[in-house]
């Protein structure tokens, strides 16, 4: 899929990124989304996304999937976002009523919602590294290598990463939803 877009963006640029922005914009947009929860700033961040890969699709080279490097981009992107508004984000339980809202809406019965919730709190609560890598590995499902290209990691330092990003979700849910029940 990634070579017949490639070819394609190599005959017709704007029609070879429209078939681009097809095939990642959601994938892209649920990356982005899940490590900024508001919709309308992974909005932003997925359109920032496009442009800056819509002005360096000459500069793809091939060394990695064209996912790794549109994922590498949308995950600089991300960073560079929440930087820049570090002292404007929503705050959290914003973010969580708000995501409670978007479950409930899908559908799902009032136990598999709530831990849905308690798991997006657990995973909000990590350290950036962690959360960055247990959104990629779990929710993405890419390799350690794809990953370790994204982030520019070694493999046993994310794996590391992954592993306590688990236990660290593991451990907030019991402290925080078990004593409840």
């Amino acid at each position: 899929m990634d070579e017949e877009i490639l070819k394609i963006v190599h005959l017709d640029k704007d029609k070879g990124f429209k078939c681009l922005i097809e095939r990642f914009q959601e994938p892209l947009y649920w990356h982005i989304r899940r490590m900024l929860t508001c919709h309308e700033d992974a909005e932003d961040v997925l359109q920032e996304t496009f442009l800056r890969v819509y002005r360096h699709l000459g500069s793809f080279k091939g060394d990695s999937k064209l996912s790794t490097w549109l994922y590498k981009i949308a995950t600089n992107e991300v960073l560079r976002f929440i930087e820049k508004h570090k002292q404007t984000m929503v705050a959290l339980d914003d973010l969580e009523r708000q995501y409670a809202y978007e479950v409930q809406d899908s559908g799902s019965d009032d136990d598999t919602a709530e831990q849905l919730v308690w798991l997006q709190k657990a995973i909000r609560h990590l350290p950036e590294k962690q959360r960055l890598v247990f959104n990629l590995r779990y929710y993405d499902e890419l390799e350690y290598a794809e990953i370790s290209e994204i982030l520019n990691t070694q493999v046993e330092t994310l794996k590391t990463n992954f592993h306590y990003a688990k236990e660290n979700i593991k451990k907030y849910i019991q402290k925080n939803y078990y004593e409840r029940l």
